[in-house]
């Protein structure tokens, strides 16, 4: 496993021309020269991953810099799956002859174009869509186009930025266990996030769904049937009329102030995976299969699953853990960063 990791990181190590990147670059290790992107290309059997960008740019660029370029599960599919090439679209010389090629404009938004390594392009140019998702779902659409199987871990990704961008709701149900309870709702598809805690003396869970993917309804059937939907509680009155067509009305109570439990995703923290940073919904959904006795792994990315061989092998992590944390992207990096020394 250590000498695939050691191969791998050589090729991130060999992409890695600026270090210290301006923020509309984001944390992606860019290559600057076309034709070395071809090269590696072809070398390597990788679309490259062209990134037209205004440097320094206006604030679309650096937000796509911030916040889409640094989430580093994105950051690590670009890098991963593609050869990334950076072509400022306001500078002379390589870059301006890049640009005339593929007739972008000058001082302009991001773009991405995902070329073959005879500069052609696989998909239509991605300009407009500046959100974390529609990159995502740009490079699904890639791999899916070069008959390359996309990893359970960036499909899940697309499901949950979506979901957070259209906004998810939220219902508190009461049970007998919550982290019975947290282990069965988490399983159902649209369920993105889950909080354990106490409510009015129940153990209650949170659960963030995504109304375009599961009904409250269903939400509160599924619940039922693993006795963790023994009550709600609603937040407005659609909310207690929707519960109302599952529940009875003296299972219906206001929502009140929420106590959260110290152990969190009970299941997975009791395990080494508890110190593998991930986003809310790889901790929902792997709490859940943990809890099932079945393996997670393959909703890991390449960087995580190196990561847990790293705590398999040294022990305690040297960063906190990130379960439930919001701060779990810095985390991921502050993890990765120790794995490469361990190298």
């Amino acid at each position: 496993m250590f000498k695939f990791y050691t191969l791998y990181l050589a090729v991130v190590l060999s992409l890695s021309l600026h270090a210290d990147n301006p923020e509309e670059l984001g944390r992606v290790n860019w290559l600057r020269d076309l034709s070395e992107a071809q090269s590696l290309s072809k070398s390597q059997a990788k679309p490259i991953f062209i990134l037209f960008q205004e440097i320094p740019g206006c604030l679309t660029c650096r937000n796509y810099g911030n916040i889409v370029l640094s989430h580093p599960l994105i950051v690590e599919t670009i890098e991963t799956y593609f050869v990334p090439l950076a072509i400022y679209n306001n500078r002379r010389g390589k870059d301006e002859s890049v640009l005339k090629y593929y007739s972008e404009p000058s001082w302009n938004n991001p773009v991405v174009r995902i070329v073959n390594s005879d500069k052609s392009d696989i998909l239509p140019r991605l300009n407009g869509n500046y959100t974390p998702s529609g990159l995502v779902k740009h490079m699904i659409a890639c791999l899916k186009k070069i008959n390359q199987d996309v990893p359970s871990y960036l499909l899940l990704l697309a499901k949950e930025l979506t979901a957070n961008e259209r906004g998810l709701e939220k219902t508190t149900l009461s049970m007998f266990c919550f982290w019975t309870g947290e282990k069965e709702l988490g399983k159902i598809d649209g369920v993105f996030k889950t909080e354990a805690g106490f409510m009015n003396h129940d153990e209650v869970v949170n659960v963030y769904y995504d109304p375009e993917i599961v009904e409250l309804e269903s939400i509160l059937k599924e619940g039922q049937k693993t006795n963790c939907a023994d009550g709600a509680y609603y937040q407005d009155k659609q909310e207690k009329d929707e519960a109302s067509k599952i529940l009875a009305a003296n299972k219906l109570r206001p929502i009140s102030r929420f106590k959260p439990d110290q152990e969190p995703k009970y299941y997975l923290t009791q395990t080494v995976y508890k110190d593998v940073p991930m986003s809310p919904a790889q901790a929902v959904k792997i709490n859940a299969l943990i809890g099932y006795s079945k393996s997670p792994d393959f909703l890991l990315s390449p960087r995580q699953l190196q990561m847990l061989e790293y705590l398999k092998k040294f022990g305690k992590a040297t960063w906190a853990s990130s379960i439930d944390d919001k701060q779990w992207q810095s985390k991921f990096y502050r993890a990765w960063e120790a794995v490469e020394k361990k190298v």
